[in-house]
């Protein structure tokens, strides 16, 4: 499955931390070997065994509003307090050397990647089965106090307004089924997100996490 000449996409993941959406990225990579993934740089501090220039680039605050005043931040958003952002040069030199480009970052970067990209961009978005799982996988974690978890899941519900910008929706409550469904809406660049609200996404979004959309 590897991308033909000129066809390379960025290929934004989004989703609440605990969705799978890592998980479901590293998959994906295994089945396009054609691919390139963008590592973005944050000032927040290294959890457990993270490593920089693998899980992130770790870079100061100071540092990292230099970089994006400068132009040189493809998108970036404060998140949780902390900055995140995706370096412009690597993502675009991957893409003129016909690269698939894996972004995981959330719904704010997703959308300025959108707006700064146009059709060279395609977002997925990643949904955990329900309200109660996601906060299982947030406290799974054991990485972050309560007060943390809360605001993480608020900035998450919060976040799921946002779907219908998307392209395509996957929820995952089985790995296996969502990676294969993500590779097929990926690998024809389909746009399943009218479809899946009016095929029973906004009751999803209602009875599993108390989001009623319009």
């Amino acid at each position: 499955m590897v991308m033909a000449p000129g066809k390379a996409s960025a290929v934004v993941v989004s989703g609440p931390s605990g969705s799978g959406k890592t998980t479901l990225i590293k998959h994906l990579m295994l089945r396009y070997p054609n691919s390139h993934f963008s590592i973005s740089a944050t000032t927040r501090a290294l959890r457990g065994e993270e490593v920089d220039g693998v899980d992130y680039r770790f870079i100061s605050r100071e540092k990292f509003e230099s970089l994006r005043d400068s132009g040189d931040m493809l998108e970036w958003a404060e998140v949780h307090g902390e900055f995140y952002g995706t370096p412009r040069k690597e993502v675009l030199k991957a893409l003129d050397q016909d690269l698939h480009v894996f972004l995981d970052i959330d719904v704010q970067g997703g959308l300025q990647v959108k707006e700064a990209l146009g059709s060279r961009a395609w977002l997925l978005y990643v949904l955990p089965p329900d309200r109660k799982t996601l906060e299982t996988r947030l406290r799974s974690r054991g990485t972050e106090d309560e007060a943390k978890v809360a605001l993480r899941l608020a900035n998450a519900l919060g976040e799921l307004a946002e779907l219908p910008h998307y392209d395509a929706v996957v929820v995952n409550d089985d790995l296996a089924l969502a990676v294969d469904q993500a590779d097929e809406l990926m690998r024809n660049r389909q746009h399943n997100e009218n479809e899946w609200f009016s095929s029973g996404g906004r009751e999803i979004l209602k009875e599993r996490f108390g989001l009623d959309l319009p």
